[in-house]
């Protein structure tokens, strides 16, 4: 008795292969994608509800993104959101909660404007100077809480909300005039580092609609290491079965507690290089004028792209696209600013959920498609065992 045709067998399974991926795919969109049409429908509904038109806003958010000057907008402010995703993403792939990249940000940021005041050398040496600097505060302050994780057992959720405090105060004490700050030149309401030097200028793109930022292309090398440093480095493997169970990475002969630290002190890394953009790029020196909260938009980014380098990338043009084309629904139309923050809060809120019910769904296939697979070998069995008796 002679087999099927293997290769008319294979062409017979590309197509189910296929559909498998492409259901696979529309499942791992579909979260994101119902969470952001409720958010609008909750921000709709609102708008309504106090009397201004909904889609006289959306049509005013949609042609201020769609338009060249918008579009620069939205490219460098989620420039500087996809770097805080991925250090939020980081530790999130590894089970971590690190909460603290706001004040990482901040303390590197704060460093390399002063290392940028202090040291002039050409723009090919400066430039990977400040990075490594910004990198490497960030990466030292995040470490303290994996220590306290590791050798105390003290939350990381507890450790960074509070080094967040600690980095603003100490940042309060080093920028003051005589430290970190020149001696004259300021005032006491507006303490801020002298300007970086010349060379520490990162390159710039211009543009019909502006100037785009060049660490763009910072962004974009980071994307591409975290990816291939997760999915293809023995490292990366062994940060994904250390985040899904301890118990089972430490059998098979994982250091748990040295990737722990490692996790946190790379996500802190991360953190370093977000408020580059805007030192190197916009405003060359370090002051009150830094911009708050970009840890927690980074948080929101990562839910919202999954921790993964693509839907970051998706995830962070979203919020780019809110937070620029929403600053002018108060110049362009009687609408509050404050609707941006619902949208994006619900967002994060609505993402949860999502998640959950495409989870659920997701299983509910599953055991349909095993429960059809032993159905048909059932079937299969009991055709051969009448063929045999007969």
């Amino acid at each position: 008795m002679t087999s099927p045709n293997p290769p008319a067998a294979e062409a017979a399974d590309r197509p189910r292969k296929r559909q498998i991926d492409l259901e696979r795919i529309g499942l791992g969109l579909a979260a994101p994608v119902l969470a952001v049409l409720l958010s609008v429908i909750i921000a709709g509904t609102l708008l309504a509800v106090s009397g201004r038109d909904p889609f006289g806003a959306f049509r005013i958010m949609w042609n201020y993104g769609t338009a060249s000057d918008g579009q620069v907008a939205v490219l460098n402010k989620a420039t500087v959101y996809y770097l805080a995703a991925a250090a939020a993403a980081f530790g999130f792939r590894m089970n971590l909660f690190n909460i603290g990249i706001e004040g990482q940000y901040k303390l590197a940021m704060m460093m390399a404007a002063f290392v940028g005041t202090q040291i002039d050398l050409p723009a090919f040496l400066q430039i990977p100077l400040l990075l490594i600097v910004a990198m490497f505060v960030g990466g030292l302050w995040a470490s303290i809480a994996g220590v306290l994780k590791v050798y105390r057992g003290v939350s990381e959720v507890i450790s960074t909300i509070m080094l967040n405090a600690i980095a603003t105060a100490v940042i309060g004490v080093l920028l003051v005039p005589g430290i970190l700050a020149p001696k004259t030149g300021g005032t006491t309401n507006s303490i801020q580092t002298a300007k970086i030097s010349e060379s520490s200028h990162f390159f710039s793109i211009e543009t019909q609609g502006g100037t785009l930022w060049g660490f763009i292309v910072i962004a974009a090398l980071v994307g591409v290491v975290f990816h291939f440093t997760l999915n293809r480095t023995r490292f990366g493997f062994d940060l994904r079965a250390t985040g899904r169970s301890e118990t089972a990475a430490k059998a098979s002969g994982v250091n748990v507690k040295r990737m722990v630290i490692t996790s946190i002190v790379v996500s802190g890394a991360l953190a370093g290089l977000v408020g580059l953009p805007e030192l190197m790029q916009n405003t060359p020196y370090f002051g009150q004028n830094v911009q708050v909260g970009l840890g927690f938009i980074g948080i929101s980014v990562a839910l919202l792209g999954r921790n993964t380098p693509i839907g970051i990338a998706f995830s962070a043009l979203l919020f780019a696209f809110l937070d620029a084309s929403g600053a002018q629904l108060p110049t362009r139309g009687d609408y509050p600013a404050e609707i941006i923050p619902v949208i994006q809060g619900t967002i994060v809120i609505c993402v949860v959920v999502a998640y959950e019910l495409v989870r659920r769904f997701g299983l509910k296939r599953q055991q349909q498609k095993v429960g059809a697979e032993l159905a048909a070998q059932a079937a299969a069995a009991a055709a051969a065992q009448k063929e045999v008796a007969a």
